[in-house]
């Protein structure tokens, strides 16, 4: 099965424990989240969280993911099926290059016919949406909140 990806990557200031620390908590989401927003829900293995999605120039929606994988300081990865032909996988990830220093990832993989022709039709806007996603979570790092 053919998949379509993407990802926007931007350093930030701060140790992945901050990083963690805002990423972790799925209530503060609204404050610098502009794109996945009323978050309600646990990390767990196998856990469900509900949530608004709200990508610009997309209509809004409310759904409910489960969570694939997460690894404290390092990734929060969510999978969504929208139909046989139409799986979204939603990740962010933390790499620290130094004390400090890390390099935050966050991203959407689509697989199925679906997905792809939904990735290929909205790519400008999901760009924007994980570049929008990112500057926000840097910003919430760094200013403390």
């Amino acid at each position: 099965m053919e998949s379509a990806k993407i990802e926007h990557r931007i350093g930030v200031q701060a140790g992945s424990e901050r990083l963690w620390e805002v990423l972790s908590d799925l209530s503060g989401w609204d404050r610098w989240n502009p794109v996945e927003t009323a978050l309600d829900g646990a990390i767990a293995f196998g856990g469900r969280i509900s949530l608004t999605e709200s990508i610009p120039g997309l209509i809004d929606r409310a759904t409910t993911v489960r969570i694939g994988d997460w690894q404290p300081y390092a990734q929060l990865i969510w999978a969504e099926k929208r139909g046989w032909a139409f799986n979204t996988v939603r990740y962010f990830e933390i790499e620290e290059l130094e004390v400090g220093s890390c390099i935050v990832s966050n991203g959407f993989i689509f697989t199925g016919l679906r997905g792809e022709l939904f990735h290929d039709k909205h790519r400008k806007l999901l760009r924007a949406a994980c570049e929008s996603v990112g500057e926000g979570l840097r910003r919430e790092v760094l200013s403390g909140g």
